[in-house]
């Protein structure tokens, strides 16, 4: 089963077990069309069925099946949530799983290698590319259009144009 991280339990949420969690989407509604999430503590791996979702502030509070009152919540705190890629549905067009484009060859226009995407960061504005350079420190490129020119997931490359400033980075 393909497993996405979707967010973590930072806390509990008053004494009848709910949860506060962080979503790690950029859309946290997609909580209410995620049917169950899988945690793991120690070598474990447990099913948590999702019965409601409600929004405060940044974080969601989140009603979990059978979990009944703070202490049965307590154990589920500063765990990561995954669920299966296929109950997040599609994405809209350009959109990408940041599991999706770790390790994608970045490439400039005129085919030369620049290394491989190690991380994606968001800055508020736009997501950042970090990518890991043999040899040399890793680069933060941006996301923006005039940069980042392709990003084709099934042939594992993003094809991206040098501009003013990159390339002493």
């Amino acid at each position: 089963m393909d497993l996405l991280e979707v967010g973590k339990i930072v806390n509990t949420h008053g004494l009848r077990g709910e949860v506060k969690a962080v979503p790690w989407t950029d859309y946290p509604e997609v909580f209410e069309d995620i049917e169950y999430v899988y945690v793991k503590r120690g070598g474990d791996e447990k099913k948590l069925t999702i019965v409601n979702v409600r929004y405060q502030k940044n974080n969601l509070i989140l009603k979990i099946d059978g979990v009944e009152d703070i202490d049965e919540a307590q154990k589920y705190k500063n765990l990561i949530m995954y669920t299966p890629r296929e109950m997040l549905g599609p994405l809209p067009e350009g959109v990408h799983y940041i599991a999706d484009l770790i390790g994608l060859e970045v490439v400039t226009e005129d085919g030369r290698s620049i290394g491989t995407i190690a991380d994606v960061f968001n800055t508020g504005s736009n997501d950042i590319y970090e990518v890991k350079r043999e040899g040399k420190k890793n680069m933060l490129l941006p996301v923006i259009d005039e940069v980042v020119l392709d990003v084709d997931t099934d042939l594992r490359k993003v094809t991206v144009r040098m501009i003013d400033g990159l390339e002493d980075l």
